[in-house]
């Protein structure tokens, strides 16, 4: 138990980070994703709850319709990241010139 958490490792706030940076999408960026949209989602309820109790139906339109563009942001998301996968921490970290592949830090300075 110990030797695994004596290996050194990557931060979620890292990780996040590479997958800003390098291309694909590794797990932390896309479990950050989710609450990210899961947040989205309660504030666009709670405003189409106030919303209808101040029966506007124009507002409740526009609410309604912002519902519709987060839902199928996320559901197209979710089938893009199903179709291709997810990459690893590691791999973006090559990728980005920070990891060689035995797991060695590389020096970006040439000498």
């Amino acid at each position: 138990m110990e030797n695994e958490r004596s290996k050194p490792g990557v931060s979620s706030a890292e990780a996040v980070l590479l997958g800003a940076l390098a291309p694909g999408v590794n797990g932390p960026t896309w479990n950050t994703l989710k609450l990210a949209f899961l947040v989205l989602g309660l504030c666009l309820t709670a405003m189409l709850g106030l919303a209808f109790s101040s029966s506007d139906s124009a507002l409740i339109l526009h609410v309604t319709f912002l519902v519709l563009i987060a839902g199928t942001l996320f559901f197209l998301l979710s089938r893009f990241l199903e179709q291709t996968g997810l990459v690893s921490v590691e791999h973006q970290m090559q990728d980005l010139g920070l990891r060689l592949k035995d797991g060695k830090e590389v020096n970006n300075k040439n000498e």
